[in-house]
């Protein structure tokens, strides 16, 4: 995730929470925040400011993400192609997905039980 590259860069850099909010010209809490996942989607100017704080190209913070997905995009396309292979039919989708949906709920479960 992008926080947890920013916290590695920074402290990579030597440099503290503190410092680098304050460069950024944002609040520690914020920048800790970002940093710990909790803010998830900082604005494109927050990452810009971090980014040049950080002396970094603001497509070395996202990348990361842009590769995930594009993994992510990669797997469902197989999976596609999978299902047309085996004679699944793009009317028999809707009950695919309503398995696919329980099957999520039951993993959900799972996690939130066993932490």
């Amino acid at each position: 995730m992008i926080g947890e590259k920013i916290q590695k860069i920074r402290k990579s850099k030597g440099m503290t929470l503190s410092d680098c909010a304050e460069r950024a010209n944002i609040s520690k809490s914020y920048l800790s925040n970002i940093e710990r996942n909790i803010n998830q989607n900082p604005s494109i100017q927050i990452i810009e400011r971090i980014a040049t704080v950080l002396a970094i190209e603001v497509s070395s913070l996202i990348s990361v993400n842009t590769m995930r997905n594009q993994e992510q995009e990669n797997e469902w396309t197989e999976f596609v192609r999978e299902l047309k292979k085996s004679g699944v039919k793009s009317h028999e989708l809707q009950q695919l997905r309503t398995v696919i949906e329980f099957a999520k709920w039951q993993n959900q479960k799972h996690v939130e039980e066993n932490g």
